[in-house]
């Protein structure tokens, strides 16, 4: 099997970003690279477009990178980096952080491609609960 596709959580707090790492890394089995984005450089609350930067740099395995913000800021942020650094293999996906999390790193667990894994992701948005 090649490398899964890479996640990137953009996160206003690193501590919550780290709790959905924990989780992640669990239901992928630890085979898919979930790098985290989140909060500021000084650890304080907020999103730091440098950061983002090293993150894609670092989930990117050779199968693209999905990155998944949280909500305002870390999108704006997320977007300016991403069109100042433009790549084909790097998709900044419009999904549930937590729901959407979840479906790409399940997604990319089992081998799929780039396009699958963020779909699986922006598909999170109709997943009921009751």
């Amino acid at each position: 099997m090649t490398d899964p596709v890479g996640i990137v959580l953009v996160s206003h707090s690193a501590a919550m970003a780290a709790g959905l790492r924990e989780l992640l890394h669990e239901l992928g089995s630890g085979a898919v690279p979930v790098v985290l984005a989140a909060g500021t450089e000084d650890g304080g609350l907020g999103t730091s477009y440098e950061l983002i930067l090293r993150a894609v740099a670092e989930a990117d395995h050779g199968a693209g990178v999905v990155v998944l913000p949280d909500l305002g800021s870390a999108v704006l942020t997320a977007v300016t980096a991403l069109e100042d650094h433009p790549r084909a293999d790097v998709l900044l996906v419009d999904a549930p952080f937590v729901e959407g999390a979840v479906a790409a790193v399940v997604t990319a667990s089992a081998g799929a491609a780039l396009a699958e894994v963020a779909t699986a992701a922006q598909d999170a948005r109709g997943f009921r609960k009751f």
